[in-house]
Order: structure tokens, then sequence, then C-alpha cells
């Protein structure tokens, strides 16, 4: 099959190539490449002009500071509309977002149209903020979600401007032109399965694909201090509950300084993340989350101890039986008490870091899920 996967997030669609290339089919990418991570596409739309040529950055910020207008989109939206005629004739599209152009609503519509018109089937992929997947989290009926900051905090309001704008008029309209063309709707972990069981879309649940051939399992011994990692990013900091980790590692720096070594970044390219991550025992991912997301996915991969979502509903689903993450919240005493477990009892590190590897092999392996 000839196979279209349009829009990048997390190394996601890059794996399901790698995935979908080993049973011969051909596999091609179209995306900005997620912005400062900087994965490969075969077709980028990213906006080279207004992020990278000096007079055109600050054409784009005196254009936002005057007319709230992302010239970026516009930028992404021509380079998508010249890619179209290398666009044609595959037998699947999938889109990894509503919003997989990043541009504006009315011309992504446009151009869906176009895209749409010259294929054959339209599959959808739920992985990460979407319209019903908002829409749901705003009735504040889940134990927690990426919105509880706001729900304790009106102040945050600002930080949720992107997350808030998928409910709104133009953004839900690019939502229902798709679901009207759509032939699958997929979701790729319990985050988004959960609330899109309480709307009336048909949804089909396909875990993310990790390439475990690519990231090796290296048991990673500790020869002196037990190396802490956390990344940020500039975008989820709030919504991701990155503060109770920072206030976390705070403590566990002062009760174990000599036994530990920290590592926090921010927003850093992919490569570069990876290798820092590499050194890591333990990962700190996120806080609001039932399931891992991809980032977590990939350290669990390598034999770290991540703390991330694991909550009763992800262990239910997948029927386990052996500790494969940690269950991060909301609560500092209870990060770091179990951070302090794990440093005091380096075993545990091990023995986790090895159920995590073998949970990925058998519920996320690439060419599975491909």
């Amino acid at each position: 099959m000839r196979i279209l996967l349009v829009g990048e997030y997390s190394r996601l669609h890059n794996s399901l190539k790698e995935g979908l290339l080993t049973f011969g089919h051909e596999v091609k990418i179209v995306g900005t490449g997620d912005d400062f991570k900087n994965f490969p596409v075969d077709f980028s739309i990213d906006a080279v002009w207004f992020n990278k040529n000096l007079l055109f950055k600050i054409t784009k910020k005196v254009i936002f500071r005057l007319f709230k207008i992302d010239l970026r989109k516009l930028e992404r939206a021509i380079r998508f509309y010249n890619f179209l005629p290398k666009l044609k004739n595959f037998d699947v599209v999938q889109l990894i977002n509503s919003d997989a152009i990043e541009t504006f609503s009315d011309w992504e519509i446009y151009l869906y149209k176009k895209l749409f018109g010259q294929n054959n089937k339209i599959f959808l992929l739920i992985c990460g903020e979407e319209t019903p997947i908002i829409d749901v989290l705003l009735k504040n009926n889940l134990k927690y979600s990426i919105l509880t900051p706001l729900f304790k905090d009106a102040n945050f309001k600002e930080k949720y401007f992107h997350t808030l704008n998928y409910t709104f008029k133009k953004k839900r309209k690019v939502y229902d032109f798709i679901l009207s063309k759509a032939d699958k709707i997929l979701v790729s972990d319990l985050d988004y399965k959960i609330p899109m069981e309480q709307t009336e879309t048909k949804c089909y649940f396909v875990p993310n694909p990790v390439n475990i051939d690519k990231i090796q399992y290296v048991q990673n011994p500790i020869k002196d201090k037990i190396i802490i990692f956390h990344g940020k990013n500039k975008y989820g900091f709030v919504k991701k509950g990155s503060v109770f980790f920072e206030k976390a590692l705070h403590e566990i720096k002062l009760k174990y300084n000599d036994k530990i070594e920290i590592i926090e970044v921010n927003s850093l390219p992919y490569l570069a993340y990876e290798k820092l991550l590499n050194r890591a025992h333990i990962v700190l991912d996120q806080v609001y989350g039932f399931d891992q997301g991809y980032n977590a996915l990939e350290a669990m991969a390598k034999g770290k101890v991540v703390f991330t979502g694991a909550e009763t509903e992800f262990h239910k689903h997948y029927n386990l039986t052996k500790k494969v993450a940690v269950n991060a919240l909301d609560d500092v005493n209870y990060l770091v008490s179990e951070l302090s477990c794990l440093i005091e009892n380096p075993e545990k590190i091990i023995e986790i870091g090895q159920n995590a590897r073998i949970f990925i092999e058998k519920e996320h392996n690439y060419i599975e899920i491909a």
C-alpha cells in the first residue's frame, strides 16, 4: 500500500512509518517535524522563512503584536499547497490531529478537501489534544486531567489558549469536517480512549508504536550516583504538572545530595534530549495522565523508571501484575516518598526498568502496531 502520514507528534509517525516499511509499504510523512523537536519528515512544511530569516522573523513578530496573526501558519499552508501534486494516489492518509497542517482553520479545510479528494481512505488519529477530548475534559468528571491546574487556578487560562482553542467555532468546524470524511477514528492511549467513551464517536484503540529495534534496552548500572532526569516542555509545563516534580526534586536534593545527580532541561531538540535522557536511571515525565505519553514510552523501552501516568485503569486494561512505571500524582510528599524509596533501594530501579522494557515489547512493538 501507499500510505501518507500527515503531521508528527513526539516521533509517533516516524515509528509507525518504520513499522509499516517492514511490510513493504510505501510510506511518506508530510509535516513540520513537531516544532523544536525537529523530527525527520519526507515533505517539510516547516515555516523556515519566518523561523530563520532575520527580516521575516522581525516581520512575524510585528504582525503578531499588531494583529495577532501568526505568519508561520501562512507559510505552512503555502508549502503544503505546493506539495499537493506529490500527495496523491495514496491508499490511506492518516492525520495525526485535526490541525495536522498547523495553519488557519479555513485554509486547513480547503487543503484537506484537496488532499482527501485525490486519495482513498482517511484516518484521524487522536493522540493529543482534540476537540471532543477537550469538550469532555471541560466537564471535569474524570479523576484528573491536563485541565486540572486550570480548574484549580483560573489564572492559568492564558497557558491554555491553544488547548481551549479546540472548542472554538473555527477549530470545531475543522474537526467536524474531518469527522464527516474519515473512514476510521483511532485513539492511541487511555488518556484519549476514556474521554472518547463519553462521546458518540466510534473509535478504534491502537497503542502507540515504539521502535524496539532502534531503541535498545541497556542495563544502566548504578556505579556512583542515581541520575534523575526531568525534561520540561515550554508548552506543557503547567499541563504536565512539572511544578510538582520541581518541588519534589528540591526536597530530594536536600535529602540525598551525595547520592543523586539531577538533570533538568527545557524544550530541547529530540536528539539532544535523548542524549541526556540516556544517562538517567529515573525519568520524570508528567503528572496528569492515566497512561503514558510517547516520551515516557521511549524512556521505558530504554529500561528507565518513569514517573508518569500509570493509573488503576492502565493496569486493568493491560492486565498488569508487575510495576512497569511509577504513577505520578500532584502531591509533592508522595513524589518525594516514591523517589526516596528508589534511591534507598536501587535494586528496584533495575527491576522496574526490566519490567518496563518487557511491557513495551509486548504492548507497543512498532511492527505489531503497524
